[in-house]
């Protein structure tokens, strides 16, 4: 019962409606207006730019059309057609894991986030649901079990492009878990922790694994381990190219092959939970890029929290005072504001992949996952290992 009236629960629970209701949630609704509108840009044409808000309501606007803000209600008009859709199901599926499947699609994308410290501190609280010390290991667990929802939504439909869809799914994850997870090692070893606040912590005080130069003099050591650090990142990427399903790995669902593989057969709001599933799994996987190698919400010049480690003035106060407590809840939402400008900034790169590159064969994506990734990882990891024991 002490459990329950404890502020740690509340201030859990507050946490993580902030990031699910308030962040990821709008973040995958203006992620797909942003895919939609990228691809009309690459493809030279307009995209949805008409669904939006009434512009005439504003004082001495007269059209309700603007190059700019059209189209950005299209998320909202996408989302009651899921909702108000008829969910039809057809009479030869087997229903109760036809049901489940979305659902079980869903929740490790969100359950992963829980991990992620999305920002220092504010008011002392620190900005992750689950400090756990073994945060990437949770992650990669979860994750994994994001392929049964695919397997049993293809088995379950009772259809042959959906079962392809599902075999195809269950091979690729298993293929490229193992280079994702082995393009980790390196990073564990140069932070020495498998808590992904102190593997943030690490690069705040020595450095982005990218970008060693960010924070200090570039020593000798920090300019050998910034090669290992690349490749790790390179192989890293790939591998989370390829879990999310995004293209050019997009096997499972290739429209071309498999009409829309593993989901053929649903509709409504059944469909809508696939759709937002790989989308929050894809801001999960960016989440993930950014803590490892991106130094997490830290950036070069704003301080964290209160003003630690930040050369940018501001005033400083009396630890206990209420301006000291206003100043860190500003800093900490600059942080929160850093860390997700910069998974934007990798969304925007996945989506600018997928609109570029064609897909693989599947033999191909196979080849690419087993004889050069998993061989690129291993082999860096005795890299990391040889150059951390000659430099220290």
């Amino acid at each position: 019962m002490d459990y329950f009236l404890s502020s740690d629960l509340w201030f859990a629970l507050l946490k993580t409606c902030f990031l699910i209701f308030a962040v990821v949630l709008p973040m995958v609704s203006y992620t797909v207006y942003a895919e939609r509108r990228v691809s009309a840009l690459i493809q030279d044409r307009l995209g949805p730019n008409r669904t939006g808000f009434p512009l005439s309501l504003i004082p001495g606007v007269k059209n309700d059309w603007s190059p700019i803000l059209g189209g950005l209600g299209q998320p909202v008009a996408d989302a009651v057609k899921f909702l108000l859709k008829e969910d039809f199901v057809p009479a030869h599926v087997n229903k109760f894991y036809f049901w489940i499947a979305p659902a079980l699609s869903m929740m490790p994308a969100l359950v992963t986030l829980a991990a992620i410290p999305f920002g220092s501190t504010i008011m002392g609280v620190p900005m992750v649901v689950a400090n756990i010390n073994v945060g990437l290991l949770f992650m990669f667990a979860i994750s994994s079990v994001s392929v049964y929802g695919i397997v049993i939504a293809g088995w379950s439909s009772n259809s042959k492009y959906p079962f392809l869809g599902g075999i195809r799914s269950s091979s690729q994850m298993i293929s490229y878990e193992l280079g994702m997870g082995l393009s980790a090692v390196p990073v564990l070893l140069i932070a020495g922790s498998t808590s992904l606040p102190k593997i943030v912590d690490f690069q705040i005080h020595n450095g982005w694994l990218l970008m060693p130069y960010m924070n200090g003099h570039l020593g000798w050591a920090k300019t050998i381990l910034w090669i290992p650090a690349v490749i790790a990142f390179v192989t890293f990427t790939i591998s989370m190219f390829a879990e999310t399903n995004r293209l050019p790995f997009d096997l499972p669902e290739s429209e071309t092959e498999l009409v829309a593989g593993y989901h053929t057969e649903y509709s409504s709001m059944k469909f809508a939970l696939f759709f937002l599933g790989e989308y929050t799994a894809m801001i999960a996987g960016c989440s993930l890029i950014v803590v490892l190698f991106l130094g997490g919400y830290h950036f070069p010049g704003i301080p964290n929290g209160a003003g630690e480690g930040g050369w940018l003035p501001f005033p400083h106060f009396a630890p206990g005072t209420f301006w000291h407590a206003f100043v860190n809840a500003c800093w900490g939402l600059v942080n929160i504001t850093v860390f997700f400008g910069k998974v934007a900034a990798l969304l925007l790169v996945f989506i600018w992949v997928r609109w570029t590159l064609p897909r693989f064969r599947f033999d191909q994506l196979m080849k690419l996952g087993w004889l050069y990734l998993f061989e690129i990882a291993l082999v860096n990891i005795f890299l990391t290992a040889g150059i951390l024991a000659f430099t220290h």
